[in-house]
């Protein structure tokens, strides 16, 4: 974790450090005075593997037992020589703290981490190859596509987009926040981050948005700052800005958005109560509410837009659907056209009806 501390993400120090916390907790070397399990997840978590923390001080009083307990009895890195331990360690990533087991997402993610910090210990001169390569362990599939059932219609965003202005309180400030998830395929981190000075929003016709920052919503105890941090693009060098264009009605959207609304005093275009980016929390109430407005009882139980992002991936499945090249799909979304293609495949409908079309008329050419 301190070797990598400086280089990545706020989400992907919270991610290694849960990777090595679950993986931390299968080797002991004894259970005896072992703290009880939500006292041991925070040392490790909390603590022991948030690097600006431990580097402050000593842990806080109440997990300073746990951590002290945890230095005397965990294994030495030789154990891991011991394909059973590195067995158990891999059977351990697939639980959650419930006992139940994790999504293969989740288990997929810390696998990669605690291979990583095996990689790391070779490197080290520790170990002379990775011992994890010598177990065979066979990880759940992880689903790379999106759910066609959770992609909404033009007719189902829109009433969604009018339910959320509907809503008092919050509601009108944060619905050019869903439009531009929805027509600019914006990550909600993107849309937290979005000045005035990224728009170009002529009177009629086309605008663009030019993408430069995001603010993770990760916790803010994984910052440098301790609060909520500008950075750059998900998978850009820093600096790197992604231009998207503005279609008519979402430049009409953020027009009348700056005109009631206004800017943060940096120029953000969405804040929350305090000034700072709008919470998870708070627009995740909003946008559940929507939904209760707009959708039945059995398309409130369906993946349906079930989350706000699902909107970012109907913004891109209109674009493929358009019959837009995917190379430009992919370069106005923050993708790879691989991956592009990889996560949207089962969103491109009517185009298998195209292809059979060419192949019979190939095959069977008409007279």
């Amino acid at each position: 974790m301190d070797s990598k501390w400086k280089q990545i993400a706020p989400g992907s120090r919270q991610s290694i450090a849960d990777g090595l916390a679950t993986a931390t907790a299968a080797l002991l070397a004894t259970e005896l005075g072992r703290p009880a399990p939500p006292v041991l997840r925070a040392a490790l978590y909390g603590w022991a593997y948030n690097t600006a923390r431990r580097e402050a001080g000593e842990p806080p009083a109440r997990l300073a037992e746990a951590a002290a307990w945890l230095e005397r009895n965990t294994v030495p890195l030789s154990a891991l020589n011991d394909v059973r331990v590195i067995r158990q360690v891999l059977d351990t990533l697939a639980i959650k703290l419930d006992g139940k087991r994790a999504s293969a997402n989740t288990i997929a993610r810390r696998r990669a981490v605690f291979h990583n910090a095996l990689e790391h210990a070779v490197e080290l001169g520790h170990y002379p190859a990775n011992p994890l390569a010598r177990v065979k362990w066979q990880a759940p599939k992880v689903a790379e596509s999106v759910d066609r059932r959770s992609v909404v219609n033009h007719d189902q965003a829109r009433a969604l987009l009018d339910a959320v202005r509907a809503q008092k309180g919050i509601g009108p400030h944060l619905h050019a926040f869903f439009a531009c998830m929805y027509y600019a395929a914006m990550r909600p981190a993107e849309v937290a981050a979005l000045r005035a000075t990224d728009l170009v929003l002529p009177e009629s016709g086309w605008g663009e948005l030019h993408l430069s920052g995001s603010t993770p919503s990760k916790g803010s105890s994984w910052s440098e700052s301790g609060k909520r941090e500008r950075r750059q693009l998900k998978h850009r060098a820093a600096n790197d800005v992604r231009t998207v264009p503005c279609p008519p009605r979402l430049a009409e959207i953020l027009r009348n958005h700056l005109a009631e609304f206004g800017t943060a005093s940096d120029g953000r275009l969405f804040r929350g109560a305090r000034g700072g980016p709008v919470p998870d929390h708070s627009y995740g109430r909003v946008w559940q509410k929507a939904r209760e407005e707009v959708f039945t009882p059995a398309e409130l139980r369906s993946p349906l837009a079930a989350v706000p992002y699902h909107l970012r991936h109907a913004a891109v499945s209109t674009w493929l659907n358009a019959g837009v090249d995917a190379t430009q799909v992919a370069e106005w979304a923050g993708h790879s056209v691989n991956v592009l293609l990889k996560v949207y495949a089962k969103c491109v409908v009517g185009r298998d009806e195209i292809a059979r079309k060419l192949i019979q008329d190939l095959l069977d050419p008409p007279t």
